[in-house]
């Protein structure tokens, strides 16, 4: 049995994923309107760095990401010339590596809900005399309601897994940087396989029920349509 104090990377491994996922929400949605609407030729370059983290390892991802938050990155040098620090090793910096990494579990169910709804309804809101602006909020995400879900859930189940890039660029720092796959991973180096098996374990349980809502929500969209 855990006690509260190792029960810690738990809450904050939900934290994290409750973060990232709100702003994933925030930047994914218009980002996934403008690749599937936008006719710049950045659309294919920008859909390929979204889907990036599904192909590059963890560890490369993390490494970048590292040096770009560290004193000499482009981003540790904005923040340390704030009086920020640089932002490894710091749940912040978990945030950044999480949303980068989480991208395209947000992006490609939004897109291809997006996809799916075509540009009948937006013509019949113009025609009603809908601007463009309220025309998305009203009409195209209450379409895409089933896709933005998927996503979020995705979302928030990926972050709340993630290994690699999290150990990468905040360590297993207790109470600041560890989440629970971290944890496990310094239960098993310890040998404490019971404890690592409460974590494992749950863990297992909490994907299984994740998927399972993906299942029931996309066979009740299929009798829906």
């Amino acid at each position: 049995m855990l006690t509260w104090t190792e029960l810690g990377p738990v809450w904050l491994s939900l934290r994290l994923a409750a973060v990232t996922t709100v702003i994933l929400l925030i930047i994914g949605l218009p980002l996934a309107w403008w690749l599937v609407k936008g006719r710049s030729a950045l659309c294919a370059p920008m859909n390929a760095v979204v889907t990036l983290p599904l192909v590059l390892p963890p560890s490369v991802l993390g490494f970048y990401i590292l040096i770009a938050l560290g004193p000499n990155g482009p981003i540790g040098q904005v923040t340390d010339a704030l009086g920020l620090g640089t932002l490894n090793f710091t749940f912040t910096g978990l945030v950044i590596g999480s949303v980068v990494y989480s991208l395209p579990f947000m992006i490609q169910p939004v897109v291809t809900a997006f996809e799916a709804i075509g540009p009948r309804p937006m013509e019949v809101a113009a025609t009603l005399g809908c601007r463009p602006f309220e025309a998305f909020f009203r009409v195209i995400l209450p379409l895409a309601r089933h896709g933005i879900i998927t996503g979020t859930l995705m979302t928030f189940a990926h972050t709340i897994g993630e290994f690699g890039v999290v150990l990468m660029i905040g360590g297993n720092i207790p109470g600041s940087t560890q989440v629970i796959s971290t944890e496990i991973y310094t239960y098993v180096e310890a040998m404490e396989y019971g404890k690592a098996h409460v974590l494992a374990g749950g863990m297992l349980v909490f994907s299984f029920f994740v998927l399972l809502s993906l299942n029931l929500l996309n066979r009740k969209e299929g009798r829906t349509r």
